[in-house]
């Protein structure tokens, strides 16, 4: 089953906004930024609080840009450990076990695909509807974390609801302006195109590599020797001097976890114990990662390189976050 991004009328812009102790463990394999899957699950839950309002407005794809980050890690050397919090003592007055938890401190703006009907609203019913959705979000918490109000408020942080030109030269237009405000920053993108690709490099010589080890492969950085000819004018011996070169040249890439993929079945609602939900379906999954990439603003096209949207193939077993960077990217190049 194929996916594509929703069609979506317009963007939500919520812009800088800082997040305390958010969770820097996106997955059990990889840390430093929160997960996508957190984004979209921010998402929904944001649109199931603006229920209560009747907005004219249906979220359909989200966008991170970081600004900033601080990862409570500790300092110097090669290996880093998370700054974990002392709990209370127990009810028995001993020490209470620690929980390795990983916190991140970030600066983001958020951008959401969105559709409805506020494109018939003027700018000023529109600018109510973005600071209406803003004070939503500030009483909600983002991948874990805190949201907390703006050093110094100003136009750099005031949320902004606008309608996408439906002439491609006028939303090419606006789209300049609004990655402009976005610098300094960089948006993570999907790039599984890197992945299958490094996966038939591997198969040239290695014709049985799996994915993992195209994953594990583009994770590192792999210096290997170089072993040029050349000639010494003295007294003409071949010389062989080695030189060291990696691989790591499509970009600031980085593993992600971007989904889930099914383990069993999917069960009845309420025919598994202790299930959180006992009104919905019930399936055990694990993670799926692929590779990411870290894209400043000024060199994306559209909104449809930054936004992800949420696919479900559940015959297949997958439940993914996707975006469609790579896709848009190769299309322009042709």
């Amino acid at each position: 089953m194929t996916a594509s991004l929703p069609d979506s009328q317009g963007l939500l812009i919520l812009p800088r906004v800082r997040i305390q102790n958010a969770n820097a463990i996106s997955s059990p394999l990889t840390h430093g930024f929160p997960s996508m899957t957190a984004f979209l699950g921010l998402m929904w839950a944001l649109a199931r609080k603006l229920d209560q309002y009747a907005l004219p407005l249906a979220f359909d794809s989200v966008g991170v840009i970081c600004h900033d980050f601080e990862e409570q890690v500790t300092e110097g050397g090669f290996t880093r450990a998370f700054r974990l919090t002392r709990n209370p003592v127990d009810k028995s007055g001993g020490t209470a076990a620690i929980v390795e938890e990983g916190r991140i401190h970030l600066e983001i703006t958020l951008i959401f695909g969105v559709s409805g009907g506020f494109v018939e609203l003027d700018a000023s019913a529109r600018q109510a509807i973005a600071d209406q959705v803003s004070a939503e979000l500030a009483r909600m918490r983002v991948a874990g974390g805190s949201v907390l109000p703006a050093v110094q408020p100003g136009w750099r942080h005031q949320p902004e609801l606008i309608r996408l030109a439906e002439d491609g030269d006028d939303a090419l237009r606006e789209f300049r302006r609004l990655r402009r405000r976005w610098l300094p920053g960089f948006a993570l993108v999907c790039r599984d195109d890197l992945l299958q690709r490094r996966l038939a490099d591997l198969a040239v010589n290695t014709p049985a590599a799996t994915a993992l080890d195209a994953l594990l492969d583009l994770s590192g950085f792999n210096w290997r020797p170089l072993r040029p000819e050349g000639s010494d004018e003295a007294d003409g011996q071949t010389l062989r001097k080695v030189e060291w070169a990696h691989d790591r040249t499509e970009g600031w890439i980085v593993p992600i976890p971007v989904g889930y993929g099914a383990l069993s079945e999917v069960h009845p609602a309420g025919s598994v114990r202790n299930a959180r939900d006992g009104e919905t379906d019930f399936r055990f999954v694990e993670s799926l990662y692929s590779i990411g990439e870290w894209v400043s603003p000024h060199r994306l096209e559209s909104a449809c390189q930054l936004l992800w949207y949420g696919h479900s193939d559940v015959s297949a077993g997958l439940y993914r976050c996707r975006n469609d960077y790579a896709l848009t990217a190769r299309a322009a190049s042709v």
